[in-house]
């Protein structure tokens, strides 16, 4: 309580007359502060920041990077081992490196050169199980860079939408600090016709200041928003991001059991995870074709000495795989198991798919009926029960709590309504990654 706040009493107006002015003076300063910040921003748009992003993000950069260097893996797996070749001298006896024959003034005659050469060739069949393998894993990569492409495209969706609703919160509140000036002035006339005490006028002032306390926190919100924007569109943290724009209220018709087939024909973690069934498939045969033995083809020529004629000869070795036991079944056996697991992954895959598809569908659907229900019903009555309430105070017909926890209703409503507005929007942009639809990039197929 002020000084001298008797009811009707003169000091009572100074004082009333004093917060009013304080407070108008707060919000102008406030007002001056913002205005300059965020009327020089740029209007966002939502297809120009997801092409951006397509072609900037640093995830998707790594990820095609990786995809693209696993294809020069395919040449390289479907190739022959290096040739070996040799270069040696048989010496004849240990008394020296090398015997001069002074007769001949040459090589002793029992001691020649030799040179090789020698080829492995893996067992027919091989090579081929081998690039398989390295070309399903290329596809795998591929599949995955195209996940990480769907995944930022949504990732900016949801960012967008959460700044968006940011701004839309500011917004809200300056129009509802409005709403509660006016109770402010219907509290200062009857504190200052002594029909009310000085504790109803603090009480709107109080309920005002909070809002510009929720002010400030949306304004902390815009900037780590617009941080986590930069960071996926490929901007340093710094760079300005302006005001989204409002999205259009169009959202697709989405049928659940459309959606689920869409994810398991194209959503590319599924695909990937399909290819990597091929690879284990692949892997199968090749620890199969492990039991048959490789060949190494090699030939040979020996320079002797001017009293003998050079040799050569040809020779075929190959590996036997008697210890097969231990070897080639213990590793038949582990990649069955790959292959299992990787059978068991794409499942898995997809029944998670389908289970964030039904949570997203139902969140979707959820927000509209509560859009609705706020838009046709609650927030309708609630301006009704406002301006009723209002009324009767400023007749001194109910109390100044009513007035101000029917407007705290009011504002409530409305900050919950632009929530499921965001809510809906951001479950259309998971439902449109976990089905592989693409409005402003290249569509997965």
């Amino acid at each position: 309580m002020f000084p001298g706040g008797g009811r009707g009493s003169g000091s009572g107006r100074t004082a009333a007359s004093f917060l009013r002015g304080s407070l108008i003076l707060l919000i102008c300063v406030m007002f001056l502060i913002a205005v300059p910040v965020f009327a020089a921003e740029e209007t966002l748009k939502l297809p120009d920041l997801i092409r951006e992003a397509l072609k900037n993000n640093p995830e998707i950069h790594i990820a095609e990077a990786r995809a693209n260097g696993s294809t020069h893996k395919i040449p390289q797996a479907t190739s022959l081992a290096d040739p070996m070749v040799m270069v040696g001298y048989e010496n004849e006896g240990t008394d020296s490196f090398y015997t001069f024959d002074r007769e001949t003034k040459g090589m002793p005659a029992d001691s020649r050169w030799m040179f090789s050469l020698s080829q492995m060739f893996p067992y027919p069949g091989k090579l081929a199980l081998k690039g398989e393998m390295a070309t399903r894993d290329a596809e795998s990569l591929k599949a995955m860079a195209d996940a990480t492409r769907l995944a930022t495209e949504v990732r900016v969706k949801e960012l967008y939408h959460d700044l968006f609703l940011a701004y839309t919160n500011i917004d809200l509140i300056t129009d509802q600090a409005a709403l509660f000036s006016r109770v402010e002035d219907a509290a200062l006339a009857r504190y200052a016709a002594g029909m009310a005490p000085q504790q109803e006028v603090l009480m709107a002032q109080t309920e005002k200041y909070m809002l510009l306390e929720r002010e400030e926190m949306e304004k902390q919100k815009i900037q780590s928003l617009k941080a986590m924007l930069n960071a996926s569109l490929g901007r340093d943290a710094l760079s300005p991001l302006g005001r989204p724009e409002k999205p259009q209220n169009i959202i697709k018709s989405y049928r659940l059991d459309e959606l689920i087939q869409l994810s398991h024909d194209r959503y590319p973690m599924i695909k990937s995870r399909e290819k990597m069934v091929s690879a284990a498939e692949a892997k199968v045969l090749m620890a199969k074709k492990e039991y048959y033995p490789d060949f190494t083809i090699g030939t040979s020529y020996f320079a002797r000495s001017s009293q003998f004629p050079d040799m050569w000869n040809l020779t075929a070795t190959m590996n036997i795989p008697i210890f097969y036991k231990t070897k080639q079944r213990e590793g038949v056996l582990e990649a069955e198991a790959a292959l299992l697991e990787a059978r068991r992954n794409v499942e898995a895959t997809k029944l998670m798919a389908s289970s964030a598809l039904r949570d997203n569908h139902a969140m979707l659907k959820t927000a509209e009926n509560l859009m609705a229900l706020y838009r046709e019903g609650l927030i309708p009555k609630a301006y009704q029960g406002f301006d009723l309430a209002l009324a009767g105070y400023v007749t001194g017909k109910i109390e100044a709590i009513t007035a101000i926890t029917r407007l705290k209703a009011l504002i409530d409503y409305e900050f919950l309504y632009w929530r499921q507005f965001a809510d809906r929007e951001k479950a259309a942009a998971r439902l449109d990654g976990l089905a592989a639809i693409t409005d402003y990039g290249a569509d997965v197929k």
